[in-house]
Parts: C-alpha cells; sequence; structure tokens
C-alpha cells in the first residue's frame, strides 16, 4: 500500500496575499482572506478548485437561495464537505488527489518541462527566473492542479499509453501518438479568464457561485453540475465518467486534460480528457465567447492591452436584449444579483499570452502574463453609465492613434524611421492612462464629470509624445512643434477655463 502524505485540506499550499501558505480548511475557515497570490494562471486554476468544491458542497437552487446562503454558509457547508472527502484530498497514496495511477507507464517529465515560464532543452535562459527549480511539496500541488485546465500543447506529452481501449483522439491520421492539445482552460492562444471579485475569497467564490437554476439555463451543460473528479476519477479518456465531465459544469472547472502521476524526480504525464472548444459552442464560465457570428469568437490574453481595455466588451450584455456580444457566465449570471448584497464588487480579468507553431505552444517573445481588477459603482451601472464608459473609451481609443501618427511623423519629418518608437509611444499612453481609468468607471453616470476627465488623458497623450519626441535641437524643436498631437476635438467639450497639461 502506498503512504497517504501531504493532505491539501490540512497542509499548507495555497498563496495568499499579505499571508503566504494555507490549507483549504484555513480558507474556508477565515473570512479576512483577501485575494489569491501567485500569478494569474495560478490564480484562475485555484479559483476553479475553490468554486468545484463549493458547487459540491452547497449549489443553491436559485438567487433566493444564494442570497440567503451568504458567504459565510457557504464557507461552512464547504468545511462540512471537505471534512466529509478528506480521504480524497491526499497528494500521495493510493487514490492521490487528481491523478491516474494507471498512467504509471507513460514518461516521465521533470517539473520544468511542464511549467510554462521555466526554460528547458534548447530554449534560451534570460533571467534567473527561468531556471528549474527543486518543488516543494506545496509547489507540486499547485502545479498539479495548474496542469489539469492550463497544460500547453506539444510533444511533451505521451500519447503512447491510452487507458480507454479503442480511444483514437490520442493518435494522428497514421495511427502513431499524436502531440498533446492545449488543456481546455488555456486554448489556441491563451483565454482571457473573469470573475466578479468582493472584499474577501469568500465572498468572491460565493458571487461566482452558479445555482441549479443557472444550469438550466445553460444547455452546454447537459449533464448539470455534475460529480468532482476527486469524488469519481474517471478510468480512461472517453469512459462515461469522462464523459459526463465533457458535458459538465465541474468538467469545466476541473477539466482533467492531463492524466498525471507524481514521482520523485517529475511526473508521469499524458494527454487526458479531450474536452470541446468554443467553437464547438463550449466554454468555461470565466471566458467571454461571442457566438452571436457565424464563426464565434473569445476573447484572448493580449500583453500589449491589458485586462481593463475589454470592460466595454465583458459587460455588454448590461444594455443588451439579444444574444450578440460577449458573454461570460460568471458576470452575465452573477453581476446584477450581487450589487444588492455586497458593498464592493469589482471584475477581475486575467490570463497567459501562449504562441504556436506546429502543434508545439510556448512561451516566448512578448508573451506573457496579465492581471488586472476594477471596481464598480454599485449604485449605477445603468444604461447612461455603460453608454458614457463605451463613448470615452472609444475616445481613449482614438486618442492612442493620434499619440502613434504624432509621433511617427515626428521621426519622418526628420527622414528617419520611427514606427517602433511609435508603437511604445502608443503603449505608453495606455498605461498612464491604467491610473485614471477607475476614476472614469466611477463617474461614467455623470456625463459632465467623465468628460471632465478628459484633460487629464489628454495630458497622457501629451507626455507619451514628449517622451520618445526630444526637442534638444533646433531640427527636434521644428518637428516636435509641427507634429505634437492635435487634441482640440477631443477636448471641445471641455470649459474653456479648464487648461490641458502640458
Amino acid at each position: 500500500m502506498i503512504e497517504a502524505r501531504f493532505n491539501l485540506i490540512d497542509e499548507p499550499w495555497i498563496p495568499i496575499v499579505d499571508v503566504g501558505l494555507v490549507s483549504l480548511k484555513a480558507l474556508f475557515s477565515h473570512s479576512g482572506y483577501r485575494a489569491l497570490g501567485g500569478n494569474p494562471v495560478q490564480k484562475i486554476a485555484l479559483t476553479k478548485l475553490l468554486l468545484a468544491i463549493a458547487q459540491a458542497a452547497c449549489t443553491p437552487e436559485d438567487d433566493d437561495d444564494w442570497a440567503a446562503l451568504g458567504a459565510d454558509g457557504m464557507a461552512k457547508k464547504s468545511l462540512a464537505y471537505l471534512d466529509q472527502w478528506h480521504e480524497r484530498f491526499w497528494l500521495y497514496g493510493n487514490q492521490p488527489f487528481l491523478q491516474m495511477p494507471a498512467i504509471q507507464a507513460a514518461d516521465i517529465q521533470s517539473f520544468g518541462a511542464v511549467l510554462a515560464e521555466i526554460a528547458t532543452g534548447n530554449t534560451t535562459v534570460l533571467t534567473q527566473s527561468h531556471i528549474e527549480k527543486q518543488l516543494s511539496e506545496a509547489d507540486k500541488a499547485l502545479l498539479l492542479l495548474t496542469l489539469m485546465g492550463f497544460s500547453l500543447g506539444g510533444k511533451k506529452t505521451d500519447n503512447s499509453i491510452v487507458l480507454s481501449s479503442g480511444y483514437k483522439g490520442k493518435s494522428n491520421d497514421k495511427g502513431k501518438a499524436s502531440t498533446g492539445k492545449p488543456g481546455a482552460a488555456i486554448g489556441f492562444m491563451g483565454f482571457l479568464h473573469s470573475f466578479l471579485v468582493g472584499q474577501s475569497i469568500i465572498e468572491t467564490l460565493w458571487l461566482n457561485l452558479l445555482t441549479r437554476e443557472h444550469l438550466q439555463q445553460l444547455p452546454i451543460y447537459s449533464s448539470g453540475l455534475g460529480v468532482p473528479p476527486w469524488e469519481k476519477m474517471p478510468a480512461g479518456e472517453a469512459c462515461d465518467i469522462a464523459k459526463a465531465l465533457q458535458n459538465s459544469l465541474m468538467g469545466r472547472l476541473l477539466p482533467l486534460s492531463r492524466f498525471c502521476l507524481l514521482v520523485e524526480n517529475g511526473l508521469h504525464y499524458s494527454e487526458g480528457i479531450a474536452h470541446l472548444g468554443y467553437k464547438d459552442n463550449m466554454v468555461d464560465p470565466s471566458v467571454s465567447v461571442d457566438f452571436s457570428g457565424k464563426d464565434p469568437k473569445a476573447i484572448w490574453v493580449d500583453p500589449e492591452k491589458r485586462p481593463w481595455r475589454f470592460l466595454t466588451a465583458l459587460l455588454g450584455f448590461v444594455t443588451q436584449t439579444g444574444t450578440q456580444g460577449f458573454d461570460c457566465y460568471h458576470l452575465r449570471l452573477g453581476l446584477l444579483r450581487a450589487r444588492a448584497e455586497v458593498n464592493a464588487l469589482g471584475i477581475w480579468s486575467g490570463g497567459l499570452r501562449v504562441s504556436s507553431n506546429a502543434g508545439e505552444q510556448y512561451v516566448s517573445g512578448t508573451d506573457d502574463y496579465v492581471e488586472s481588477v476594477i471596481m464598480l459603482p454599485q449604485t449605477m451601472l445603468g444604461e447612461t453609465w455603460f453608454a458614457n464608459l463605451k463613448l470615452e473609451m472609444a475616445e481613449l481609443e482614438q486618442l492612442s492613434k493620434v499619440v502613434y501618427s504624432a509621433t511617427l511623423n515626428f521621426f519622418k519629418t526628420q527622414n528617419s524611421e520611427g514606427k517602433a518608437q511609435a508603437v511604445i509611444a502608443s503603449n505608453l499612453f495606455w498605461q498612464l492612462c491604467e491610473r485614471r481609468f477607475q476614476d472614469l468607471v466611477n463617474v461614467c453616470e455623470d456625463t459632465e464629470q467623465a468628460k471632465a476627465l478628459r484633460k487629464h488623458f489628454a495630458g497622457f497623450a501629451n507626455q507619451a509624445y514628449d517622451h520618445f519626441c526630444p526637442r534638444d535641437t533646433a531640427r527636434q524643436l521644428d518637428a516636435w512643434a509641427k507634429n505634437r498631437p492635435n487634441l482640440g476635438k477631443y477636448l471641445k467639450d471641455q470649459t474653456k477655463k479648464e487648461e490641458v497639461p502640458v
């Protein structure tokens, strides 16, 4: 018998901001923990696990039942649930958490080989953070959880090992083992995930808890809530349990995209359950997809366009009457009910951008993690607020183009190449805008207050231009003055008393 050790309910392994590592039991026992730590992908994977536990423990019937449950009631029921299923949360043992002992015939990969940010093989090491390090048991638990949805596609999976007899999903047209598909939660380029956030982790989980009534409204989850995999692990890639996970909410929270088994120096590693993608109308409740067109469109992570810039797309349902626009189930189904129950409410969005080449996924070049939090005004979120927000965001987009053109023309005037500087100047403008974007969100119910902020954003445009367009010589000064951004149209609604900062 294999020794059962490191129980995730009792041992600290979950990173918490300002606290450190805590156990599952500690997390559901303390309402004061503010936010999860780790990188954005780890935060998403942990949020999904915690939601799966809460959904298994106490899925409400409807919104009234959800409100009556409350964050504290959810936490208490989750603790009772964890106590009931304590034996299924051992990281090692005969029934190791989210692992498949039957996959032990698969090749072993080092932990660094399956970590997106670690350089292995012939990959160039640029910083110390790229070097593979020895992992603690807590690190291994978090890695294992992350791999369930965010594993990168490629040849590192040993797909020659198939657990379901007759299953062809891990073979290519020639009958040979195929490369592994991307994890369900990352997709081709890296999905942007979004969740409602409250003043604590417990409140955040409660805000994103779906009801049975919600599941009836979401036919894509034809198996409904489903059974969490630690209660019933699949026997293979296409067994009845695996098929049920493919069509249930639990299967999207914990997709088991990889079959793994931890060993001392790495893990046995093979492709797991092949979940349908957004083009097949299947999606995680935290991913935003527009299904209204001929081809579904997802919001992907873009390191050069931070998540707050997608806010109007994420909140399109505020004024929607049909099925047009992007839809994120956690946001649409949770936002309106949450406004009446909490004092502070926001949207967290984040993810990881990845690249692909010949079936191999990797993190390279400009690929990176992104995340942002925007707090929403509780008493607003009406049509006027949203219309003003859309207008001001459209104006900022136009302003970024003005900065780009002005910077490019500054260099052209001097017979120099300036495309690279123009791109960076435009990016700097957006970085500066982020400082005041929360203020803009807060005042968009009042048209005049929203327009009054334009002087600050115009100042950011001039600041970005001036940073990349020096005026140290007479020739530079002439080009600088000739091409400086013309912001008159943007500021035409400002009162004459207000000055534009330079």
